[in-house]
């Protein structure tokens, strides 16, 4: 009675000044900047899943075939197909999750992505939040979620905070009755996924979200996709427009999911996690930051003094950097800073240099 009393309190909270809509393409848009806010990897597509895609545009007279790109995702999770469902990107699924499933007590771990708090919300939903704390590195403690909460949302490794929850305190939510939403869409940007979900069939009620859109830079393209039981793949296909998907973005899923683009990928997985190192210990250097050291994803999260103005001096020096005071959880001194080249990196770090000395004490 006590969690559900929790959970109850927690939806009656208003909603609160985060700006949920706001995404890091806004920081850059139409401002010429060396783009830190958005975390697509450089360089990205790659030559041969440009000429893949492009290959696919004489086919645009007949309407999407999914089949194909179904089949290869499945075969590259070791699912059977009633267990993919193939989305106009992630953010389909967010808001397919939000209309077209029953639940009652929705929960949402923060900080994190916000769309899928803003879909359930737009759905009609009040959605409790579980704010995790600097203090204790932004990881998820399994015993603050309450038991009434019928859906739990999670982003593995977590947006913005690039925190790599285990595999096993996530598992650990699973429950009777309670759908398990766990976002992997930088998954694919972590050395051998040690912590994913995707695949596993064990656990009642998970639903696993993935996208292409940021190891390949398909952000115009929208693909992505779901796995989950087959009971929960056709209540989410039935509230899906037909044909969600373009024959381009079909293309490009089922190139992804090779096994000549899965080395790629694990490739240009092992580099951000050099590239990364790199820019954390930069960070460190500076005694105005302060970083959640245990970064695994493509992206860092820090907190600057007077982090809000840091932000705009680093503009006027072309860096565009991710504000993070949209997130529940976050203020205006948080900066999420997405991991580039090494070049890229020291620019940007003799720029911070110059940033902090201008704002000064």
């Amino acid at each position: 009675m006590a969690a559900a009393i929790n959970i109850t309190a927690a939806m009656r909270t208003p909603v609160d000044a985060h700006d949920l809509r706001h995404h890091g393409d806004a920081e850059v848009r139409d401002a010429g900047l060396t783009d830190l806010a958005v975390n697509v990897r450089c360089g990205t597509p790659p030559e041969w899943l440009r000429e893949r895609i492009t290959s696919s545009l004489t086919a645009l007279a007949a309407y999407p075939d999914g089949r194909a790109a179904r089949a290869a995702v499945a075969q590259r999770h070791g699912v059977p197909v009633e267990r993919v469902l193939l989305t106009a990107g992630a953010a389909e699924a967010f808001v397919l999750l939000a209309r077209a499933l029953t639940v009652r007590h929705p929960l949402v771990v923060h900080p994190q992505f916000t769309e899928p708090e803003a879909a359930l919300r737009d759905a009609g939903h009040q959605v409790a939040r579980l704010l995790l704390k600097e203090e204790d590195g932004f990881r998820l403690d399994p015993a603050a979620v309450p038991e009434a909460a019928d859906l739990v949302m999670i982003g593995n490794p977590t947006n913005p905070t690039s925190v790599l929850h285990p595999a096993a305190d996530i598992a650990e939510l699973a429950r009777p009755g309670r759908l398990l939403v766990v976002d992997e869409a930088f998954m694919d940007a972590v050395p051998g996924e040690p912590e994913a979900l995707a695949g596993r069939t064990d656990i009642p009620g998970l639903v696993v979200l993935r996208s292409l859109t940021k190891t390949w830079g398909l952000a115009g393209l929208r693909i992505g996709y779901v796995l989950a039981e087959p009971g929960t793949i056709a209540a989410l296909e039935q509230a899906q427009p037909l044909w969600p998907v373009s024959t381009p973005a079909l293309a490009a899923a089922e190139a992804c999911m090779g096994p000549g683009a899965l080395k790629e990928a694990e490739q240009a997985a092992q580099v951000i996690a050099t590239e990364r190192a790199h820019l954390l210990a930069g960070l460190a250097e500076f005694d105005e930051v302060r970083v959640v050291a245990a970064a695994e994803a493509p992206f860092v999260l820090v907190h600057v003094r007077r982090g809000a103005e840091v932000r705009e001096r680093l503009r006027a020096l072309g860096f565009a950097a991710r504000r993070g005071d949209t997130f529940p959880g976050l203020g205006p001194g948080w900066l999420r800073l997405a991991v580039r080249d090494r070049v890229t990196t020291n620019r940007f770090l003799q720029a911070l240099d110059q940033a902090l000395t201008m704002v000064g004490d």
